[in-house]
């Protein structure tokens, strides 16, 4: 696992090349055809052992959201705008980094926001010390991308907190797939990039490897805590989407695509035939990488394998290392038995 690293890069969505350097490093002994596409994606072969392989297609984006310079006012604090979605409600006291720069985003206090309302991106300002414009130029730039200033730990023995874990856990599940084999198929492994605003990289990825089938890593919601208003005896009063430590979560239908019905009922097969724990997930919002791929081309059966996350798009998201194994063990042996009755509808 190269889960630390991964989450401990800089990606925000267009500037990628930290998360591909470290990601290039670790597949470089493991795969062949490895290439940068246009867009930044990085995508790579790992040749199967059968005759006439299927040629399966994994996927996973480097992206991750965050920030973007839009402006600097005259008292030197930074203007600036959401990339990918991100709750205003989270934004007051962060601390954020623009390059190598430390910034916290200012908050008003209490004495002038006494109703608590929730204050827009537009009137936030990121604060990086500086008393004046001409006391920033040359340190930060219109463009320049804002991340999360946060850092990967473990806490206690499996679960493991940082940012980024939509999508770098993917990514780290990806690359212990192309280091672990041999498997029976080709695997067409994507690390795609500008997932988080609007699944463009994997359109291009999914076009040039021209899959069989396709499937989709990502880390997903699970809104799995308790409710703070509740009484300390209240059931669950919510819909947790998915929750930690009961395994991979494997989608029916979301914004971007409604998943192959065979290909999930394979997925489904191959986790109980193993005696894996996984969960359906009961939200239908959002979408993946998914979304491009299943209509690529002619069209490739793609389904997606999600890990369970606290907090996802925040600086601390939750992760359960059983959840982690488990997807791995998911994939590894999907890849073992997959034939196109398990996908294609005219068998």
């Amino acid at each position: 696992m190269i889960l630390k690293e991964l989450s401990e890069a800089v990606g925000v969505s267009g500037k990628e090349e930290a998360v591909r350097k470290v990601i290039l490093s670790a597949i470089k002994d493991h795969t062949q055809d490895i290439r940068i596409d246009p867009m930044g994606s990085v995508t790579a072969v790992k040749r199967g052992t059968n005759l006439r392989p299927l040629r399966v297609m994994i996927a996973a984006h480097m992206d991750e959201v965050g920030f973007i310079v839009r402006g600097i006012d005259g008292d030197g604090s930074i203007r600036f705008s959401a990339v990918g979605g991100i709750d205003d409600r989270i934004l007051p006291g962060l601390r954020v980094k623009i390059g190598d720069i430390p910034g916290v985003i200012m908050w008003a206090p209490i004495h002038q926001n006494r109703e608590q309302t929730v204050v827009k991106i537009n009137n936030l300002r990121i604060d990086i010390g500086a008393s004046s414009k001409d006391e920033v130029n040359g340190k930060v730039k219109l463009g320049d991308r804002i991340a999360f200033d946060s850092r990967f730990m473990e806490i206690g023995d499996k679960m493991l907190r940082g940012k980024s874990f939509d999508d770098r856990a993917g990514c780290s599940l990806l690359v212990d797939v192309l280091q672990g084999g041999p498997y029976p198929v080709d695997i067409l492994a994507a690390f795609t990039v500008q997932e988080e605003i609007g699944l463009r990289g994997a359109k291009v990825a999914a076009q040039a490897l021209n899959p069989d089938v396709a499937f989709v890593l990502e880390g997903t919601t699970a809104n799995d805590i308790p409710n703070p208003m509740a009484d300390a005896d209240d059931g669950l009063d919510y819909n947790p989407t998915c929750s930690m430590q009961a395994g991979p979560v494997l989608s029916v239908m979301d914004r971007s695509m409604i998943v192959n019905p065979r290909l999930l009922g394979f997925l489904r097969a191959t986790a109980d035939a193993e005696g894996i724990p996984y969960q359906l997930k009961s939200q239908l919002g959002g979408g993946t990488d998914g979304g491009s791929i299943h209509m690529a081309n002619a069209g490739a059966a793609t389904a997606v394998i999600s890990l369970p996350c606290r907090y996802i798009h925040s600086p601390t998201a939750y992760l359960h290392r059983d959840d982690y194994d488990n997807a791995l063990k998911l994939i590894k042996a999907a890849f073992q038995s997959i034939k196109p009755e398990h996908y294609s509808h005219s068998s």
